[in-house]
């Protein structure tokens, strides 16, 4: 293969709007994701960040949350109402408060700092191996990532997955990657959420870790022991926020059930607990 064809298979890759006030640290992480391949943009201010989301239209954007003008957290909330790139946060922080207003704000994933190349890259790469379609941005703007319309489920194959999964009053729609609640739409679950949500329907009783969970949602693949450790804090702090768009408390679950010293299930059938 030529250089010429080399660097054109590179730039497939897609592109990622970078936000970091720190210029050392804005020119290392562009290099590492223009030597993987991406066509990246640097921002150093948070608000230019937020319009080169809207100029360029990546499928990744990677944030730090400490902006000289406006906070990762406000940064997120304002791509998220544009954007439904996939949000990674950077953070000196390893308080747990930030983790959860990050994701809240609608991230998918952080990386605390320092962090080695890799581990960026492994972070990144790992996003952009799950489902594209957003559910929590109204307005989107043309990426690849942008929704394709779906398929009549009636023209589906029998031997196909089917077009909804039920349970307890909850339908979670495939291939619209929309979820109602009694009837009710739920709008407002990231992408994150409803892939959990998806994982105990498709799972059922089957009990899983943290782990198996954060493996799911990385498309099967593994970490390190430090991978894994923020790996269970970002798992609990999305089921949290699932538990509370799903209207659900651990000790009353309808949908998601703890398993004390295991993980996760899916709650029993309701007809089961009369």
């Amino acid at each position: 293969m030529t250089k010429k064809m080399m660097t054109g298979a590179l730039l497939e890759r897609g592109t990622l709007v970078l936000v970091e006030d720190d210029p050392d640290i804005r020119l290392m992480v562009a290099d590492i994701f223009r030597g993987a391949g991406f066509k990246t943009h640097a921002f150093a201010y948070g608000q230019e960040g937020v319009e080169g989301v809207d100029r360029h239209r990546p499928e990744v954007v990677v944030v730090d949350l400490g902006l000289p003008d406006i906070d990762g957290f406000e940064v997120t909330r304002r791509i998220r109402n544009i954007s439904n790139a996939y949000i990674l946060i950077l953070t000196a922080s390893s308080h747990e408060m930030d983790t959860i207003l990050a994701l809240e704000a609608g991230a998918d994933d952080y990386v605390t700092k320092p962090f080695r190349p890799r581990e960026l890259r492994y972070r990144v790469e790992a996003l952009l191996r799950r489902p594209r379609l957003r559910t929590d941005t109204t307005n989107l703007t043309g990426s690849s990532l942008d929704p394709q319309p779906a398929e009549d489920p009636a023209q589906e194959p029998a031997d196909q997955a089917p077009y909804y999964l039920e349970h307890n009053g909850l339908q979670l729609h495939v291939a619209t990657r929309t979820v109602r609640v009694d009837g009710r739409e739920l709008v407002q679950l990231t992408a994150s959420e409803f892939d959990l949500l998806h994982s105990f329907l498709v799972h059922g009783r089957v009990v899983q870790t943290k782990e198996d969970l954060a493996q799911g949602l990385r498309g099967g693949q593994g970490t390190d022991s430090l991978g894994r450790m923020q790996d269970d804090q970002v798992i609990q702090v999305h089921i949290a926020n699932l538990r509370k768009k799903l209207g659900e408390t651990a000790a009353n679950p309808r949908w998601v059930e703890t398993v004390h010293g295991f993980g996760y299930r899916l709650a029993a059938p309701m007809e089961d607990k009369d």
